[in-house]
């Protein structure tokens, strides 16, 4: 019942690391589903040890039947089917999509931690990836974002391995419905799939319909396109090491010389400053505000002179160092006086940036996509 075009790189996924012990994502739906028929015929074939990991989300009355139906299926195949139940808050700021997302990858960490697995299949394919691009680029993403999702990647400790970025959903259901018709097991349909109240919902219920009819091959070329940015991005991250290396930071990685920055250009510069920021887990502020702080950076000649707060960390300079660090308690004087000047370039920048400010706060506060 499989199929060689989607049994094939899940044989190449797998024959990477033969040795370790895989699961696979099932959700029940069809394309996880899927996965799992080709992920079970590639195992057995190089004798890898695989399981199936099922997150219980709990947002809609139909998750406990869900759960049920994809055991079913994992014991049709004869595979080891661990389920957990998951906690999604509602008040995250980050949307349902977004805050289900989270709650997803940390079961699955969570499943992988307790079952011994390292490496984790995840059924997105290539109308996924395309439908990614498309909201990246419209949430006005950069060129590493415009990359959307790898077909590997490393989250909390796990592997995850995504071989269908190149499969065309259409030949997924294809094979899933003349599974059904053999085996008389139907996945599961989730009704927020075609809820335009959801972002990616939205884009697949409103968008794509249009696409379709004035561009038939936008599937593969946004596909082309992730590819290109990914390789971009590459590129950009060694160049940005690079510079890193060449602002001698400090061994904690905490602080660099602004002196060395400042012979940088104005986008190596900026450059750097993500990479900073990035290297030490710190989320990327607005482009407007990036914009401002590189501002600061360029103008400011005494230590004293400059405070940019964000999160729950404070960028200062100190002896001709740009140092990050906690937030401190300071007089309120001191603090007053350094919030009006920054605020007061913040300002300056994001009157000449107006259009992608508003962009950006925009994209914060809309859903973010349900799909890893």
């Amino acid at each position: 019942m499989t199929d060689p075009a989607l049994l094939r790189p899940v044989l190449q996924c797998l024959q990477h690391q033969p040795s370790i012990h895989y699961a696979v994502a099932l959700s029940g739906g069809a394309d996880s589903a899927m996965l799992v028929l080709h992920a079970a015929s590639a195992a057995r074939s190089l004798g890898i040890e695989l399981s199936c990991f099922h997150i219980h989300h709990g947002l809609l009355n139909e998750a406990d039947a869900w759960a049920v139906h994809a055991g079913q299926l994992a014991s049709q195949l004869g595979l080891p089917f661990h389920m957990l139940r998951v906690a999604v808050p509602r008040d995250s700021g980050k949307g349902i999509e977004g805050a289900a997302r989270q709650a997803r990858y940390a079961g699955l960490a969570q499943l992988a931690r307790s079952q011994g697995v390292e490496a984790i299949l995840l059924a997105h394919h290539q109308d996924d990836q395309a439908e990614t691009v498309l909201l990246r680029l419209l949430r006005g993403t950069g060129p590493e974002g415009m990359a959307a999702m790898a077909g590997h990647a490393v989250r909390n400790g796990v592997q995850y391995l995504r071989p269908w970025l190149d499969v065309p959903r259409q030949r997924i259901l294809d094979v899933s419905a003349r599974y059904a018709a053999a085996y008389g097991w139907e996945p599961v349909q989730d009704p927020t799939n075609q809820d335009a109240d959801y972002t990616r919902a939205a884009v697949r219920t409103l968008l794509v319909p249009v696409l379709e009819q004035r561009w038939p091959a936008w599937r593969t070329v946004l596909g082309r396109h992730a590819r290109q940015a990914a390789e971009t991005g590459e590129i950009l991250a060694e160049v940005a090491e690079q510079d890193w290396q060449a602002l001698m930071p400090a061994a904690d990685g905490l602080s660099f010389s602004l002196t060395a920055w400042r012979t940088l250009s104005p986008a190596r510069q900026a450059l750097a400053l993500r990479h900073w920021l990035q290297r030490l887990g710190v989320k990327l502020p607005t482009e407007a505000r990036l914009q401002a702080w590189l501002g600061q950076l360029r103008r400011v000649t005494h230590d004293n002179q400059m405070l940019l707060e964000h999160e729950q960390i404070e960028i200062r300079c100190v002896r001709s160092r740009v140092l990050l660090q906690p937030r401190q308690v300071v007089s309120y004087e001191e603090r007053r006086r350094l919030r009006i000047q920054v605020r007061a370039q913040e300002g300056q920048a994001s009157s000449t940036n107006r259009h992608a400010s508003d962009q950006e706060n925009a994209s914060a506060t809309e859903n973010t996509p349900g799909s890893c």
